[in-house]
């Protein structure tokens, strides 16, 4: 395939040859160097063309399983140089946000509207999150009757549903309308962590604590988990910080499983709330959101001394034969080939938390010396197997007091921002089509149905 020649008009192309035809395909340049084929065109372009003396059965596709090279969209929200090691929200550096203290609305507005709020956008995105952070009195009735054993991350995907069937009008925004989209948003970020923190109370057999109107995203946060009657719980500024650290770096990073599906969803023009839910339940998969829970396991069984650093790196190492190598949770990333950006930040966060809380965690000490060894590794540098976000920050919810089961609820929290932005940016996509992946059919050909 011939490439980087200019058509006609003076477009990039390239040029792809099937026996003695020609096809051209356009390019497309990103913002930061990227550069896409345009197959859009191809499998018209190609119907009936003869190859190896047979006609292409309804044109040529491409194959690319698990979409690694495929660009479903054109987006101008998030964007990750995996090599290295960049991720940038609508153009600014995730480093630079987090050094700057950004709260985590603040990113969420950025996310959704392009630009950072100005304080008076902030503050009346500020109110509408204290007008819509209570549930419907309904909704009790949902939480009763779950079993105090539930996944949180069931009860958040069908309480998101549930929720916004109290509100119809919801159901049928139109993305274009400012005033009801800002109203659905506001709606769905506040309710997330409501319905999270009941969740949580629901599981531990504790009564509902119902959200303060005077507290900010995360102080109140906290404290409808962990307020108890006649005992209010008060968030430290340490933690507050950190968990608007962690929902940041949650918010949204580019085409990933849950995002895809929320937009693959909403391409149906499904309503934000149904493409939500169904975002939730992509992120459930212990491949995707549950990676922090599996890092916490690992360094937990080497503290109890049923697994030691050593054994555990080997066993990465070494592959068995007829079996599939070992995977090492919290290194490497199916998008970086560097240092995590995220990790480097959440490292330090957590080095800085659990010394202002003077918490001793063994976890910690582990989790640094098996960083140290691996770094030190010529095995996982070559294959580019550096921490990602994971492998700190279930020590980071763990020193807050966020139990194990609820780490990827407390994923779901942070995306929701980067889901309404990814879902607002499909629907107001004039050129959007419902999504349709194609296949390629490997069963048997057309058989008659023998009868006796």
């Amino acid at each position: 395939m011939d490439h980087g020649e200019s058509s006609h008009n003076g477009a990039l192309k390239a040029i792809l040859t099937l026996g003695h035809h020609t096809i051209e395909l356009p390019l497309i340049c990103g913002s930061e160097g990227e550069v896409a084929l345009d197959i859009r065109r191809l499998r018209a372009e190609t119907k009936g063309l003869q190859l190896n003396g047979k006609g292409i059965q309804g044109g040529l596709i491409t194959f690319d399983p698990g979409y690694k090279n495929t660009a479903s969209c054109q987006s101008d929200i998030t964007f990750i140089d995996g090599e290295h090691g960049i991720l940038r929200y609508r153009g600014y550096d995730i480093a630079e946000l987090a050094a700057k203290k950004v709260r985590f609305i603040e990113t969420a507005l950025l996310l959704i509207y392009g630009e950072l709020p100005t304080p008076a956008e902030r503050e009346n995105f500020r109110e509408l999150l204290t007008q819509y952070e209570m549930l419907h009195e309904g909704m009790m009735n949902f939480f009763y009757s779950l079993p105090p054993n539930a996944d949180p991350m069931a009860i958040l995907a069908a309480a998101v549903q549930c929720s916004s069937l109290y509100n119809p009008e919801l159901r049928a925004i139109d993305p274009a309308d400012e005033d009801s989209f800002r109203a659905a948003a506001a709606k769905l970020l506040s309710r997330v962590r409501t319905i999270a923190a009941f969740s949580y109370r629901k599981a531990m057999g504790l009564p509902f604590e119902y959200p303060d109107p005077s507290l900010d995203y995360c102080s109140n946060f906290l404290h409808m988990m962990f307020s108890i009657p006649y005992r209010r719980f008060y968030a430290t500024e340490t933690m507050i910080r950190a968990l608007n650290l962690f929902l940041i770096l949650h918010a949204d990073h580019e085409q990933n499983c849950s995002t895809a599906t929320v937009r693959m969803v909403g391409s149906s023009r499904a309503n934000l709330f149904d493409s939500i839910s169904a975002g939730i339940s992509a992120l459930s998969g212990p491949l995707h959101g549950g990676a922090n829970v599996q890092v916490l396991r690992m360094l937990e069984r080497i503290e109890r001394g049923e697994e030691t650093i050593d054994g555990l790196i080997n066993s990465v190492k070494i592959k068995e034969p007829g079996k599939p190598r070992r995977r090492l949770p919290g290194f490497g990333h199916r998008i970086y080939r560097n240092y995590d950006p995220r990790a480097k930040i959440l490292k330090e966060a957590v080095d800085n938390l659990l010394e202002e809380l003077q918490i001793n965690d063994p976890l910690l000490d582990i989790a640094r010396e098996l960083e140290e060894k691996v770094r030190h590794d010529d095995f996982f540098q070559k294959a580019n197997l550096y921490p990602n976000i994971d492998f700190y920050s279930g020590i980071l919810l763990r020193a807050i007091n966020i139990p194990v089961n609820m780490f990827t609820l407390m994923f779901a929290i942070g995306r929701v921002a980067g889901w309404i932005a990814q879902w607002r940016e499909e629907a107001l996509n004039p050129e959007a089509a419902i999504q349709r992946p194609r296949q390629v059919y490997i069963g048997k050909t057309c058989r008659g149905l023998c009868l006796p």
